[in-house]
């Protein structure tokens, strides 16, 4: 079991059909920073293409050149072992060496970039990615596809965590780790546990917002968030319709709870769906234990409450037809957002499985 219960999507009149990820080529992502390395300062930064690697493994042949503790290399986000991938990385200068950074070229990984910067990458300080998929056997006539790529560029999709955040057995050893019975971990695979469990609860209640088809409009009581922003608000009454005007224009979004302790709790309508949606979820489960328990457990971790928009569209959309049954798709999406959940709007359906992949994309 990887996920709590599938990813549904919006009704659509027909399923579409493709398969994605058939090489590594057909899945790469440009990892976008929001600003430009100075040249100057006491960290290497490297723009680094990858493939066949996950993002810790990079880290780890940094960190072992530079003769420091991997903790000590940064980068914004995980990216996908299963894929071409590009990303940043930053490691402290250590005075009185000059690593030979050339030698870990392989035909695996490879310098795009070189410069220096005065800090550290730090997690979470990212733009965005930009995807260039390929789909290949699709199915279903040319113009739907493109009518369904209009109508997704202009109504955004479930913006679920894609099957990549849960592993093939992540949330089992979530259970073991909240119910105190977990094997030693170091404090990356503990953090990734714990966001995997946020994010199957986020899940959740995203799954239950589209089930009542009201996911992408603001809820009375709603916790609202800004667009390109962690800046979250409770929307009060008197401001409803000026609010959903600006949902409208994709300024502000509905949100859905990543748990833990403190952190604002919506009210009223809002509310009640989180709560119809987190008691679905089983009190026993053989595998899992008491998933119910779960906010309540990440909350005495000491992981702090955040909340997650329920919706993301991609920008700069474009696309083209390599032959009658492969396109090709390019487009930018907001940090934390998953192109497979992208795919699946676009087809209407789940197709994604964690065993066919490795780690997230942030």
């Amino acid at each position: 079991m990887s996920e709590l219960f599938p990813r549904i999507y919006p009704h659509v009149d027909v399923l579409l059909e493709a398969e994605l990820k058939s090489t590594e080529e057909d899945f790469q992502v440009t990892e976008m920073l929001p600003f430009t390395p100075s040249g100057t300062g006491s960290h290497y930064w490297f723009f680094i293409e990858k493939r066949g690697l996950n993002t810790q493994e990079v880290a780890k042949r940094l960190a072992q050149l530079a003769g420091i503790p991997v903790r000590d290399v940064g980068y914004a986000g995980m990216k996908d072992r299963h894929a071409i991938t590009r990303q940043s990385f930053s490691v402290p200068v250590q005075a009185g060496t000059t690593p030979d950074w050339l030698s870990l070229e392989s035909e695996n990984l490879h310098f795009l970039e070189m410069t220096r910067h005065d800090r550290k990458l730090r997690r979470g300080v990212l733009k965005g990615n930009h995807f260039r998929l390929v789909l290949r056997h699709c199915q279903g006539e040319p113009a739907l596809w493109e009518t369904r790529l209009q109508h997704l560029q202009k109504t955004g999709f479930p913006n679920y965590f894609g099957a990549q955040r849960f592993g093939h057995r992540n949330l089992q050893e979530v259970s073991r780790l909240l119910s105190g019975t977990a094997r030693k971990m170091d404090r990356h695979q503990r953090g990734l546990l714990l966001s995997a469990a946020r994010s199957a609860l986020f899940n959740q209640v995203l799954a239950e917002r589209v089930r009542q088809n009201n996911w992408n409009v603001l809820l009375a009581g709603e916790i609202v968030q800004l667009n390109g922003s962690h800046s979250i608000f409770l929307a009060q009454a008197n401001e409803q319709e000026n609010l959903q005007q600006r949902s409208a224009e994709w300024d502000v979004h509905p949100s859905g709870p990543l748990p833990g302790r403190g952190g604002l709790s919506p009210e009223n309508q809002a509310a009640l769906v989180e709560k119809q949606a987190l008691d679905a979820l089983p009190e026993e489960s053989e595998t899992l234990g008491n998933i119910r328990h779960w906010p309540q457990q990440l909350a005495a971790q000491d992981v702090d409450a955040a909340r997650r928009a329920l919706r993301a569209r991609p920008d700069s959309l474009q696309y083209h037809w390599q032959d009658a049954s492969t396109l090709i798709l390019e487009f930018s999406l907001p940090a934390g957002v998953f192109a497979t959940s992208c795919i699946e709007a676009l087809l209407g359906h789940e197709q994604v499985r964690a065993d066919r992949l490795d780690l997230c994309v942030d």
